[in-house]
């Protein structure tokens, strides 16, 4: 990354000729996009913020960086709780590709740790995050400022089980299982809802904690108008539990106070009747992002150790395919 460049523009953004970069370090996690920890000083005194990026191969669902910006300023303006967006790149010029920059904020998001530490907080911790899943939620179509996620479909469950199958087709490998539950939730398909802003990618490790706080909503990439349930699903998958099973909820804490703080927030109440599929779904769609992740690595795009370890979990995860498809 040039340096030199990136000061000048973050020079002529701030209108602070005096402004230097003292630190530029690669943070750990991201295996899709690229953050940097930007430390800097201007002469309003020092700065510690966040550069995201993209990184060198990236996948084709994944929205590009200006949306990632206008996604936090909208959720940030619903009451969501976000690292505050300050400045936005699409000059490639600058440092080979589009970035935003965005304050930086203190807590754990690297989920092993989050899971570990959870102890009897746990489920004050989930009850904070369905508030915030929830004020997600408030955010609904039609809004011009984020008309680049188009209008919403029709019925966000087929359009998943579309969405998911297309993938498969694209890469090529023979997935029977996956296809296999895809047809048992085309099967059982639950009525289309009004749609909402779905995070879709709301879960540990993209969530940071301070103790009992959250204290930033990470990576909106993967944003979308669909059925509020597949962010619920995704949340309470047993994929994303990190080992800790019983604990339904992340592997944080308890799967009803998760829901208690969603429907406190949102006036709503949960369909748990729905919870199912949609749990399903999630585990689908994690080994379909996991197959695409080593295929990054595979292709040489990007060489990458995470990157080819997270093809090993796809067999892991058609084995939960059967258990839960069997249990629809």
């Amino acid at each position: 990354m040039d340096e030199a460049r990136l000061r000048d523009w973050l020079a002529r953004e701030t209108a602070d000729e005096t402004l230097c970069i003292t630190a530029l370090t690669r943070l750990s996690g991201g295996a899709i996009q690229q953050n940097w920890a930007l430390d800097v000083e201007t002469r309003e005194g020092a700065k510690r913020w966040v550069l995201r990026t993209d990184a060198p191969a990236v996948l084709a669902v994944s929205l590009p960086r200006a949306a990632e910006f206008a996604l936090l300023c909208a959720a940030r303006d619903a009451g969501v709780t976000v690292a505050a967006p300050i400045f936005l790149c699409e000059d490639t010029g600058v440092i080979g590709r589009p970035f935003f920059v965005m304050r930086r904020v203190e807590g754990i998001a690297a989920a092993h740790r989050v899971v570990r530490q959870a102890g009897a907080q746990g489920d004050a911790v989930v009850a904070a995050l369905g508030r915030e899943l929830a004020r997600i939620h408030r955010i609904r179509p039609p809004r011009a400022d984020l008309g680049f996620l188009g209008d919403p479909p029709a019925d966000a469950a087929r359009a998943m089980i579309a969405a998911m199958r297309a993938r498969l087709d694209e890469a090529g490998t023979p997935r029977p299982v996956l296809e296999w539950g895809l047809r048992a939730l085309e099967r059982h398909l639950p009525e289309p809802m009004p749609p909402v802003l779905c995070h879709h990618d709301f879960r540990t490790g993209n969530v940071m904690i301070d103790g009992a706080r959250v204290s930033a909503v990470l990576d909106w990439e993967f944003a979308a108008w669909g059925d509020g349930h597949a962010d619920l699903g995704w949340f309470c998958a047993k994929c994303w539990r990190f080992g800790a099973h019983a604990r339904e909820a992340g592997g944080i804490g308890a799967r009803e106070a998760f829901y208690a703080g969603y429907e406190r927030e949102s006036g709503t109440r949960i369909d748990r009747a729905r919870m199912p599929w949609w749990e399903l779904m999630a585990t689908i769609r994690w080994a379909v992002i996991a197959a695409d992740q080593a295929a990054r690595h595979l292709s040489g795009q990007e060489r990458s150790l995470e990157l080819a370890l997270t093809g090993h979990i796809v067999p892991e995860l058609e084995l939960d395919v059967l258990a839960m498809t069997e249990a629809l």
